[in-house]
């Protein structure tokens, strides 16, 4: 028996996996409402049209959610999760509200995976909220000179996290074992 060739994740994932309003965690407006935007760009500085972006995040009051919900939006119901392609300029945005910290003095951050053409399996990071105060152990083990690729900006709608795929600029990508998850 021989061993099925390699594929990649993309661009095909956009025939199934986007969901109507899956950027939006809340409606963009309500009380509390932020942006959550970027651009997902090549090793060129290139952008790249044909990505997806995941997010899960906890609740503004740091609680990680469980609720059902993310793939039919009622509107109201938070779920922490969100899907979002990005346009023809590498640009995604959710509409969301800001995440808490899901431990006492550790910062607030968006888990995020990236799916784009090219790669054999999704890529992990984190979107920490802008001059985190305190450091948790991932900010800690990253060298100081990099950590600015996990770190959000702030802008008059909300964060801007731009994810490098590669290049001089590349976002710190995160590689854990099986048995741990986003939230470790």
């Amino acid at each position: 028996m021989s061993a099925a060739p390699g594929q990649t994740v993309g661009p095909f994932f956009h025939l199934g996996l986007p969901y109507e309003k899956g950027n939006e965690l809340v409606p963009p407006g309500r009380a509390g409402a932020i942006r959550l935007h970027g651009r997902v760009l090549d090793g060129s500085g290139v952008p790249v049209p044909d990505a997806m972006i995941e997010i899960w995040q906890a609740s503004p009051d740091g609680k990680i959610l469980q609720q059902p919900g993310s793939l039919r939006r009622d509107g109201w119901t938070f779920t922490g999760f969100g899907r979002a392609a990005t346009d023809a300029d590498g640009h995604y945005w959710f509409s969301t509200l800001a995440p808490g910290p899901t431990e006492p003095g550790k910062p607030a951050f968006f888990a995020v995976a990236v799916f784009a053409r090219g790669l054999l399996d999704r890529l992990f990071t984190r979107a920490y909220l802008p001059a985190p105060k305190d450091l948790d152990a991932l900010l800690e083990s990253v060298p100081e000179d990099r950590r600015g690729t996990l770190i959000t900006e702030a802008d008059d709608t909300g964060v801007v996290f731009d994810i490098h795929l590669q290049g001089p600029h590349e976002t710190v990508f995160l590689s854990f074992p099986r048995h741990r998850g986003i939230w470790a």
